[in-house]
């Protein structure tokens, strides 16, 4: 049995008359992670697909146009509205602004400038008002992914990192918040790459009801996915049933159409060609070893860094 070029170097000095058969798991496991891949880079025909099954989808608030020079959810600010608060109180109270001083523990010039704001609002009139921020180049990303469903702000703050910003996640949180208080909800968000492609790597007997209609609307909105699950699925009937003379003609027919991804996988295949063909047609299969092997690695990880090969033998002979 051949998995990879070292196991086919190995199997070939050791054995150098034996058939190399391509171990059937590890060429479904491979393909699968192939059609993650295609699924991934058409993640934008999944947004299409879900956001269609969303009526009248409203748009996300903008908090920056919303009027008011007062933003909303900055620290800053919140700690002058309650300065402004508590030195309109004592002075409604009748102490003096002096005396106002001492209690706060403010300097004078500070107590003065609130006193003399008939509301928070005033004391920054005109100051955050088309205030450039690290921020702003980002932020129709971010209205564009709350639309998507994403609305966890850590995430979104990673994901503008990635594209050049340098501001922190309490800016993109307090940009957020007023979102969360909208009436208008996010969008459905749609399923990941890898939940779409475990749909089209499981058959469709056995696929549920709500994700083979889930699995409909993405392909029939997608092309180049439809092509990938009559791919998959025709590779997998070669796969269950030994059709090694088909494969041939399915590689052929993979490389007419753009599916990058899937492409590479028939470059390793090609690379190992005949023990690939052996691996569909014969009945030879590592299967029972690979059922052993599992388990002893699991033991391995388990136990890696803490104790010596006497106990880890142990535990495996004693599994």
């Amino acid at each position: 049995m051949a998995a990879g070029p070292s196991f086919a170097e190995g199997a070939s000095i050791g054995a150098p008359t034996a058939v190399q058969v391509a171990d059937r798991f590890h060429l479904w496991r491979n393909l699968g992670e192939a059609g993650e891949r295609c699924v991934s880079h058409h993640r934008s025909c999944l947004r299409a697909t879900f956001a269609e099954a969303v009526p009248e989808k409203a748009p996300a608030p903008a908090p920056a146009e919303s009027g008011s020079p007062w933003p909303t959810g900055h620290r800053f600010t919140d700690r002058t509205r309650a300065k402004h608060t508590a030195v309109h109180a004592l002075l409604a109270a009748g102490h003096s602004r002096r005396s106002i001083q001492r209690q706060l523990g403010m300097t004078y010039r500070t107590v003065q400038r609130l006193a003399d704001a008939a509301r928070p609002e005033d004391l920054f009139q005109g100051q955050w008002q088309n205030r450039q921020t690290k921020l702003d180049d980002f932020k129709p990303y971010l209205h564009e992914r709350w639309a998507e469903g994403c609305t966890n702000a850590w995430n979104l703050c990673q994901e503008i990192k990635t594209h050049g910003d340098t501001g922190g996640y309490g800016a993109v949180r307090a940009y957020l918040q007023p979102f969360r208080t909208s009436p208008a909800a996010p969008a459905a968000r749609p399923p990941s790459p890898r939940t779409v492609a475990g749909w089209i790597l499981t058959h469709p007997d056995t696929l549920p009801e709500s994700e083979h209609l889930k699995l409909k609307s993405v392909l029939t909105g997608c092309p180049e996915l439809d092509a990938l699950a009559g791919h998959v699925r025709a590779f997998g009937k070669m796969l269950t049933q030994l059709q090694g003379d088909q494969l041939p003609q399915w590689i052929k027919a993979v490389r007419t159409d753009d599916l990058p991804s899937l492409h590479t996988f028939v470059n390793g295949l090609e690379r190992d060609l005949a023990a690939v063909t052996a691996g569909v047609t014969l009945p030879w299969n590592s299967g029972v070893v690979e059922g052993h092997v599992k388990p002893d690695q699991m033991i391995k990880r388990q136990m890696y860094g803490r104790a010596g090969f006497g106990l880890l033998r142990k535990r495996v002979l004693l599994a």
